[in-house]
């Protein structure tokens, strides 16, 4: 016999700030948030590339996604984080203006992306409807396959 049509699916997400509003990123494509560590400048990168970090020997790309999704730039400042991401081996960190926490939430809370946004939405996965707010969920896996050419 089965019990409800279908087992109601969970989301854990990192949900991190960018110019004010909430993002979110599936946690199982996070390895490590950390504090932005120093960007070594690398010439005639994308725009929206700060440069690469070293991370314990490991060397990657440091992706701004302010600059990315054509915001207007913001200083890196105290609560500015680095969310490293490994997409198919390829490891890279994700500046945000803050992290704000790991959120579980139901899968049938989350609507597909608006027509219209100030982000280009082939970067949207979705939107989350809580109680008292809205968050964007991020297409890691396009973010990525676009941003570093997979």
């Amino acid at each position: 016999m089965e019990t409800s049509a279908v087992e109601e699916q969970v989301l854990q997400l990192v949900t991190f700030s960018l110019k004010g509003e909430e993002y979110a990123v599936d946690i199982l494509s996070v390895q490590e948030i950390n504090r932005i560590t120093e960007i070594t400048k690398v010439p005639k990168s994308p725009h929206y590339v700060e440069g690469v970090i070293n991370l314990r020997g490991r060397v990657m790309p440091a992706i701004n996604l302010r600059k990315k999704f054509g915001f207007e730039e913001k200083a890196i400042d105290e609560t500015s984080r680095v969310i490293i991401i490994d997409k198919e081996g390829i490891t890279s960190g994700l500046i945000v203006d803050s992290v704000s926490e790991v959120l579980r939430i139901p899968s049938n809370i989350v609507e597909p992306p608006p027509i219209t946004s100030e982000m280009n939405c082939k970067y949207i996965k979705g939107i989350a409807k809580l109680e008292n707010k809205l968050i964007i969920l991020i297409d890691i896996d396009n973010l990525m396959e676009k941003t570093l050419h997979l």
